[in-house]
């Protein structure tokens, strides 16, 4: 059955695509929003857990949100997917266990050894499954690919407004120039727009925070938010969240880095790595039901990178 036949199929009555081999995997089940209450139904007449698996690459538009009847609570949860980590991808053995640590476990010493140029290679490779094997000189194709769709399609599906396409590619080269950091949306303003008085500064304000609610809803931005101590002041303590694009390789994209342009870059190099080691902390804090944070005390100046809670 073709793909288009299995979509009109589904928008006549989703239960004719539904198997009898559970779990039975639904990609991109908003194309037919209907699927969701479908799925709903048949959950509630089979006890059983682990029925159907639905994966999607954007977030419902408000029209589409309107055929969907039920929240799914009791039924359906929700998990949001990563790029894979080091260890998943089978460059990192696994010896430093978060999982350790937590418990007091971790033996100390070092796992080995690991060079520049091999770092390089992994932040600009990324953690897409179908570049792990992939040449050095091949591994940037991927995550351009990805940024490409993004601009020409993605951000465009489930919107009702028409976006710039090269105001989005200049957001991104932003926020991959601006990786790890603080930059507020004032900075992403002063790359990105021209402006003429406060007018204009307001308007392009409500532009970025548009562009970034769209790159969120595309599952393409992953902050890590300020985490705060209750007893602390919450005017002494930094609420801005660092801005990351999910995997370190879309930075590379936008910003057209090679393995040997990151190696004669050390400050941008630095900054990616970070960012490298942030995605997987994120990971793995994921599956450990925990959170990461960063930490700043804008009295002191004081700052704590990584904050996992």
């Amino acid at each position: 059955m073709t793909e288009t036949s299995q979509r009109n199929m589904a928008s006549i009555d989703p239960k004719y695509i539904f198997l009898t081999d559970r779990p039975q995997l639904i990609d991109e089940w908003q194309v037919v929003p209907g699927i969701w209450d479908a799925v709903r139904h048949e959950c509630d007449g089979n006890r059983e857990k682990g029925n159907f698996i639905l994966t999607g690459s954007t977030s419902l538009d408000s029209t589409s949100s309107d055929e969907v009847y039920h929240s799914g609570t009791g039924r359906i949860a929700t998990i949001r997917m990563h790029t894979m980590s080091l260890y998943e991808s089978g460059d990192s053995t696994g010896k430093a266990s978060i999982g350790d640590m937590l418990e007091d476990q971790l033996n100390e010493g070092h796992t080995s050894k690991v060079e520049l140029d091999e770092l390089a290679h992994l932040i600009v490779r990324g953690g897409w499954p179908e570049n792990i094997d992939m040449p050095d000189r091949d591994i940037g194709i991927i995550p351009r690919s990805y940024i490409d769709t993004i601009v020409a399609k993605d951000m465009h599906e489930g919107q009702t407004r028409k976006r710039d396409p090269n105001r989005m590619r200049m957001l991104l080269r932003s926020l991959s120039r601006n990786e790890t950091t603080l930059a507020g949306d004032a900075k992403l303003v002063r790359d990105i727009e021209e402006y003429e008085n406060e007018e204009q500064l307001i308007e392009s304000r409500a532009t970025i925070k548009d562009y970034l609610g769209v790159l969120d809803s595309l599952y393409i931005t992953a902050n890590q938010e300020a985490y705060s101590l209750n007893y602390r002041s919450s005017s002494r303590v930094g609420k801005t969240a660092k801005r990351h694009l999910v995997d370190p390789s879309l930075c590379c994209a936008s910003l057209q880095l090679t393995t040997d342009k990151l190696l004669h870059d050390h400050e941008t190099f630095g900054l990616l790595f970070e960012a490298l080691v942030e995605r997987d902390l994120r990971i793995y804090a994921d599956y450990l039901d925990g959170h990461l944070y960063h930490f700043r005390d804008n009295t002191s100046g004081d700052e704590v990178d990584k904050v996992l809670h």
